[in-house]
């Protein structure tokens, strides 16, 4: 059986590694940047400086210092950008990738603040046209050879959280991020067998994000990271499922608009012992995530595929959307289609849909 310790290994060595003068936590100019911070006295110091009740001209001078002659991880245009005209001390709202990132130096808020990273939902109802009573793999220690008793409807549920450890990890340049994602399925109607978590998934990474500025096609390059992502489900053979991968991110964005490209290289693992070694041509090889938050709701599209042609071309699509309901409760909906809803169905293609409510979006 394996389990996730990747994360606590990394975090401990970056805070050992993190110099004293990387931790300072400079002024934000917008209120936005303070509405993932999970502690209150956090927040609340976040709303303040950002409603004017600490200098504000401290926090105005780190914006003029940041102007640099142009280049792709120059600061000159957010920096411009941050300050409405005629009024300096007023700051424009954060984009989506900045307000999740604090990828410019006006939304930086230091270290070791817990934010949100993926959606943070409850789906009471998670229903699929095919669910997967026999898991199998190409090695035969990871093949059930009897079907499970398992309902078509169960329940899902996620918690993903993420905390900078490492601010300027190069200078001024540069954020080391830890993230931890845990996303469960129950078989909470399932009373014939106990109502047992048909699956749960355990994903613990690190990630070196920078700040970029260059132009696509309309679109503002605004983020370049690089990273290491473990993912298991902590369970023992015949179903056991893990892999470990090195991950790039490229974060685009223009007015309400955000995509994240996501191609990945897996670390090679000894056959005779790994879990699912053709777990790349049924999850594939990248995936590129799409949000567009439009009048209070937000809309997602992933998209992944295994890059690869004929018998072996496989992917998967998911569409979610979230809406308002009531203060910071959300509704929420998911929509999945093709292979790899979870680990133990990485080679299964079914389709899936819940319904449920949302603390915490994607933006």
């Amino acid at each position: 059986m394996k389990r996730p310790t990747a994360l606590a290994t990394v975090v401990l060595a970056a805070g050992l590694a993190c110099p004293e003068g990387h931790a300072q936590n400079p002024s934000p100019m917008d209120i936005r940047a303070c509405t993932a911070i999970e502690s209150d006295a956090q927040r609340l110091a976040c709303y303040d400086r950002a409603t004017g009740r600490t200098n504000m001209s401290t926090a105005q001078k780190k914006v003029d210092e940041a102007a640099v002659s142009p280049g792709v991880f120059s600061r000159d245009k957010s920096a411009r950008e941050t300050v409405e005209a005629g009024n300096p001390e007023v700051a424009r709202p954060l984009s989506l990738l900045d307000s999740r990132w604090e990828l410019s130096p006006e939304s930086k808020l230091g270290t070791y603040n817990i934010r949100g990273y993926k959606p943070l939902y409850v789906m009471p109802v998670f229903a699929t046209s095919n669910q997967n009573d026999m898991p199998h793999s190409p090695n035969p220690e990871n093949t059930v050879t009897s079907p499970q008793p398992l309902q078509n409807t169960e329940m899902k549920f996620q918690l993903s959280l993420k905390t900078k450890v490492w601010q300027g990890v190069f200078g001024d340049v540069g954020d080391l991020w830890m993230g931890y994602t845990q996303s469960s399925r129950w078989q909470v109607f399932n009373g014939k067998i106990s109502r047992p978590f048909r699956e749960t998934n355990y994903e613990p990474e690190a990630m070196l994000v920078f700040d970029t500025h260059y132009q696509v096609l309309g679109w503002d390059g605004r983020l370049l990271g690089i990273g290491f992502n473990h993912q298991s489900n902590g369970r023992a053979n015949p179903l056991s499922r893990s892999w470990n991968r090195v991950m790039a991110n490229v974060g685009l964005e223009r007015d309400g608009w955000a995509v994240m490209l996501r191609p990945w290289w897996r670390i090679p693992e000894d056959r005779k012992t790994n879990d699912n070694p053709d777990i790349s041509d049924y999850i594939g090889r990248g995936d590129v995530q799409i949000i567009r938050e439009w009048k209070g709701q937000e809309f997602g599209l992933m998209l992944r595929h295994s890059l690869r042609g004929g018998s072996r071309s496989r992917g998967a699509g998911q569409f979610t959307w979230s809406f308002p309901m009531a203060g910071n409760l959300r509704g929420y909906m998911e929509l999945f289609k093709g292979y790899g809803e979870s680990m133990i169905d990485y080679n299964h293609n079914a389709t899936y849909l819940g319904i449920g409510v949302s603390l915490l979006d994607w933006y």
